[in-house]
């Protein structure tokens, strides 16, 4: 689909320097652009490709002063990137996939909504209801009762287990599970263990994105719950009635454990860890591969190491540790002249 440069300033409110006929039909990094391309710039360092794109057109901020002749039309924004991952946006909508293929399963009790896109092999559970312009890529599965909101994407291959609750605008990548079993064994005087049946579900809040291969369990009784614009990355493990609340951002490989309770505005580093049953507080930041054994009370603390504690502390405690060798020298040194002086 072309697009002239004159019709993408009226949808960015942006002002045109150069040939406001020039069409466009891609999007593209800048340092790949080539004719007919549109691209943008938002970080400085890539300023000079201003000057050797190809790219018929650039995003640009509005103070962006060229300091040599650049062929390319330049649309000129109050944030270029902004400016930019809107058109992704309109990219992304004019591309969307359309209708239901074949073969798929529906199940004669689901509700579709209308705009539903179901791709080949998926499969749509009883009393399942999927809300307008949803989304369903290929193989993807979606148990009995699920309810999945409106203008969310589960991307191919994504399980959704019977009874859960995805809201609005969320977007499950592939590989996900959302609802699997928690962890939940109870020890026998055998040395045995015995399954603990996982009755509750999983709610996942609007806004919501979900990585690759995430896995979010199930509660026991009640609810494992994600609450409004929570990101999750790929590969982490959420464990049965961890409650994660708004606006929290969570990096690959973390792993959190059963019933703990996560403060709206956190940020938690790739390959943390937590311990079970703990309250961390809102604004809490976890540094990647940290331990956090212990409930934080306070907000806008900063944890590293494992156990995780104080970050400044960390830091200051990693110095000495990296001085004990020079220490240990030292002290035999002390303890070898006290020892001649008194032979």
């Amino acid at each position: 689909m072309q697009i002239s440069i004159k019709q993408l300033a009226q949808l960015l409110n942006a002002e045109i320097e150069g040939n406001a006929e020039v069409l466009v039909s891609n999007l593209a990094k800048i340092e790949e652009a080539q004719s007919g391309d549109l691209s943008f710039i938002a970080n400085p360092r890539y300023l000079h490709f201003a000057y050797t794109t190809r790219a018929s057109a650039l995003v640009v901020n509005k103070d962006f002063t060229p300091e040599k002749p650049v062929v390319a039309t330049l649309l000129k924004v109050a944030d270029a990137y902004q400016s930019f991952a809107q058109l992704l946006e309109l990219y992304n909508q004019i591309n969307r996939p359309k209708g239901i293929e074949q073969p798929c399963f529906i199940h004669p009790a689901a509700v579709i909504g209308t705009g539903v896109y179901i791709g080949a092999f998926a499969y749509i559970g009883e009393n399942a209801v999927l809300g307008n312009n949803t989304l369903v890529y290929p193989q993807t599965y979606i148990g009995k009762g699920v309810q999945v909101g409106e203008n969310t994407i589960l991307y191919a291959g994504v399980k959704v287990y019977e009874g859960c609750i995805i809201g609005n605008n969320c977007i499950v990548h592939s590989g996900a599970v959302i609802g699997s079993d928690g962890f939940g064994f109870a020890p026998q005087p055998d040395g045995s263990y015995r399954k603990i049946p996982q009755t509750g579900i999983v709610t996942i809040a609007n806004d919501v994105e979900i990585g690759a291969n995430t896995c979010i369990d199930r509660a026991t009784l009640g609810t494992t719950a994600i609450l409004e614009g929570v990101k999750i990355d790929n590969l982490v493990q959420i464990a049965h009635n961890v409650q994660i609340d708004q606006s929290t951002v969570i990096a690959a490989q973390a792993g959190i454990s059963g019933s703990t309770k996560i403060g709206r505005y956190c940020m938690i580093g790739g390959q943390a860890g937590f311990t079970g049953h703990l309250t961390i507080a809102p604004k809490t930041k976890i540094n990647a591969q940290s331990g956090v054994t212990k409930s934080v009370d306070e907000e806008n603390r900063f944890l590293s190491g494992s156990p995780a504690f104080d970050y400044r502390n960390q830091m200051r405690a990693y110095v000495l540790f990296k001085q004990l060798p020079d220490l240990e020298t030292r002290l035999k040194n002390v303890e070898d002249q006290l020892r001649d002086k008194h032979s």
